[in-house]
């Protein structure tokens, strides 16, 4: 039902929603809560979105050990940790990793944190808690299905954890998984039941953005409140929206590359397989016909929009929270939402550039190249149009302020690297290098974090009714900042030098061991950064029960709707009618006022914005 007909109910009236009854001012449920009911299969938008958060949040802390673990082999590749065998048993004999646990480490690193933390922690957790709050909905379009886009994320967390306690150890294929090392059970150890548990778990971590995704372009379509129109609608709405066109246009199709994947492993096809020869049982196997080539092309059809995927909700939140901090208006509403259109097109028509020595037709990668080189165009714009809402601002160094400015300067000096690597001639070179890994970790991995955190500390007094600690968050936003520099800058250069990515010891080649101090600094600084991370955890969790009380339904002095509920909002967010909107969300600074809510009407005497 839309806002729209629930706006012209009589006050007495009943609105059966969802799973809960909107009248007489308050949501009234059809029976008693249970724990269950409210914690566990909620179909409320807000609990859902914490259910994700606190999901992706344990995912983080995996993801980041993985990473402490193989940066300790990098960094020390001759020294022995008794404590890894503890900890790893026989991966770890000695005290030292053995070779095919350190690629199933790369391999499960990199797939947590690219889609269960930066994708569904990220964007299951904003777009979930933002959308129905700040266009002015009593829920998502379905909330049922909503509450199954998280309860396949939680089944495709567990298939991932478990394939971590299998005999033959998780996946070792890279997060990419390319055949034949994923094609084939023979190829080593972790191409055996880690892999199939991997394929599993990741085809139903796509089901679950679908049902996500479907649900928040339905919902932001369909259910604004009145005066709500869709110029009017905060960046991040925008953002969310096409982040969630991406995933539904890319996910399905890898999606069918790991159906074909499983084909080939169990049902004898020859998608991915031809002229294979297993030194390991010294035979010549049957397949003919396939080309691993496929793989890729189905896999960065969506790995580059994935991208966007994982950086446009950032994008959002962090323009809002720039504007906010700043009083002021955004600068260049239009040409932001514009630019995010541009991205979303551009960023399906990309994917061949992580591709130009595969064999790739020179021409074929001219016009990549072009098209890479045009995406920055639009990127570049947000960047300008981010700066220029900070300039002569009358700024408010919040942590979610610190970490919106850290998200841009990221974007930044990440993203110009990426012109290099968009260059099919210097790609050459630079290719499964350290300049790559510095590359994607800065401008996608590291920023992406940085606009997680920005929303987290933004956005936690609505969550919780409560603050975090602010002496915790300033010291976590500089030593992370700080720090991400420390570890990913000097890549930069060992990756000019040709150093090669996945390899697990650099010390007996002439060539690298020269960055071996190097190496063991940016260890160090890894394991800093991590126990850094740490204490924003337990900020997180500590201030859910015993941070200081939220008193004010509007403490950041913000125009957007979410501030116009209760401090704790129940399931419907508003108690009484769902206010009207009036204006656009940026009016900050105006006509002698420092901020003008959306529901003020429009006086006569207003200027234009």
């Amino acid at each position: 039902m839309s806002n729209e007909a629930i706006l012209q109910k009589p006050a007495d009236a009943v609105v059966t929603h969802g799973d809960h009854r909107e009248g007489n001012g308050h949501s009234e449920h059809h029976h008693k809560e249970t724990f269950i009911s409210k914690y566990v299969f909620s179909m409320d938008h807000k609990m859902i979105a914490k259910q994700f958060l606190i999901t992706g949040i344990i995912w983080a802390i995996i993801g980041g050990l993985f990473s402490v673990l193989f940066r300790l082999q990098l960094g020390y590749p001759n020294d022995s940790f008794p404590i890894l065998e503890t900890l790893l048993g026989k991966w770890a004999k000695g005290g030292k990793i053995q070779p095919e646990f350190y690629y199933a480490l790369v391999t499960m690193h990199g797939t947590v944190l690219v889609f269960f933390v930066l994708t569904a922690g990220l964007s299951g957790t904003f777009a979930n808690f933002l959308i129905p709050l700040q266009i002015g909905a009593r829920d998502m379009a379905s909330p049922f299905m909503n509450m199954l886009s998280y309860w396949f994320f939680w089944a495709a967390s567990v298939v991932m954890i478990s394939s971590l306690f299998v005999e033959t150890g998780p996946a070792s294929g890279g997060w990419t998984s390319y055949p034949p090392l994923s094609a084939l059970g023979g190829a080593s150890e972790g191409s055996k039941t880690g892999m199939d548990l991997w394929l599993i778990s990741m085809a139903l971590f796509v089901v679950s953005s679908l049902l996500g995704g479907l649900n928040y372009i339905s919902t932001i379509l369909n259910m604004r409140t009145k005066g709500m129109s869709m110029t009017r609608v905060p960046l991040t709405i925008w953002a969310l929206f096409f982040t969630a066109v991406l995933g539904v246009l890319s996910f399905p199709v890898l999606l069918s590359g790991f159906i074909l994947l499983l084909f080939d492993r169990h049902g004898g096809t020859s998608f991915y397989l031809s002229d294979i020869y297993l030194a390991s049982t010294q035979q010549a196997l049957p397949n003919e016909g396939g080309s691993a080539i496929l793989y890729q092309h189905l896999f960065w059809f969506l790995g580059h929009p994935e991208v966007y995927i994982i950086l446009l909700p950032a994008m959002g939140m962090v323009s809002e929270i720039m504007s906010v901090n700043s009083r002021k208006p955004i600068f260049g509403y239009m040409a932001m939402i514009g630019s995010l259109f541009a991205i979303t097109i551009l960023a399906f028509l990309v994917w061949a550039h992580h591709m130009f020595v595969s064999g790739l037709n020179p021409f074929l990668g001219s016009v990549f190249v072009l098209l890479t080189l045009l995406i920055a165009v639009p990127s570049a714009i947000k960047v300008f149009n981010w700066l220029t809402t900070l300039w002569r601002g009358n700024i408010r160094f919040t942590p979610a302020m610190l970490f919106s400015i850290g998200f841009v300067s990221l974007f930044i000096s990440g993203g110009l690297t990426g012109i290099f690597l968009g260059n099919s001639t210097l790609d050459i070179h630079l290719h499964d290098t350290y300049f790559v890994v510095a590359h994607f970790h800065i401008v996608m991995g590291v920023a992406s974090f940085f606009g997680l955190f920005a929303g987290v500390y933004h956005w936690f007094p609505k969550m919780y009714g409560r603050y975090l600690n602010n002496t915790m968050a300033y010291l976590h936003f500089w030593v992370t900042l700080i720090g991400a520099y420390l570890i990913f800058w000097p890549m930069h250069y060992e990756g000019l030098a040709g150093m090669p990515r996945r390899y697990m010891d650099f010390s007996q080649w002439v060539s690298f061991n020269q960055f071996g101090d190097l190496n063991r600094f940016i260890s160090i600084v890894s394991i800093i950064v991590f126990a850094v991370q740490l204490l924003f955890v337990f900020n997180f969790f500590y201030s859910i029960f015993k941070g200081r009380r939220v008193t004010t339904s509007n403490p950041w002095d913000s125009n957007t709707l979410e501030w116009t509920t209760p401090i704790r909002p129940g399931h419907g967010n508003w108690p009484g009618e769902i206010p009207e909107v009036h204006r656009w969300p940026y009016d900050y600074g105006k006509d002698g006022r420092e901020f003008i809510p959306q529901t003020e009407p429009v006086g006569a005497q207003e200027t234009a914005h």
